[in-house]
């Protein structure tokens, strides 16, 4: 039997400024009729362009937002993100964003 080869995942990871910013750098990036998911770190600022976004999205080209909890990715969060990621990447997105509030390590 011969292993699918899964093709890689397009990543851009998005930091610095504030929580809005970022959201708002990645909903000018989104690519067009591609299924797309969004990890950010932090709270929402009850602001959310993304969130707004994820409800009008289409089922053939979704848009999958996750929220986890704000950390270093290297420490405290590492296991967070890595949970999360193996789940997300189960059924791959075309395109993966992630959203890091603090991106210091």
């Amino acid at each position: 039997m011969t292993a699918a080869v899964r093709r890689p995942t397009p990543l851009t990871l998005v930091s610095g400024g504030h929580a809005g910013d970022r959201e708002a750098a990645i909903a000018q990036a989104l690519p067009p009729h591609q299924s797309t998911a969004v990890i950010l770190e932090g709270l929402a600022d009850g602001n959310s362009i993304l969130a707004d976004l994820a409800e009008q999205a289409s089922p053939s080209f979704p848009l999958q937002l996750l929220r986890i909890a704000p950390g270093c990715l290297c420490c405290s969060g590492n296991l967070v993100l890595r949970v999360t990621l193996n789940r997300l990447l189960r059924h791959p997105p075309a395109r993966l964003f992630i959203s890091l509030a603090d991106a210091s390590h």
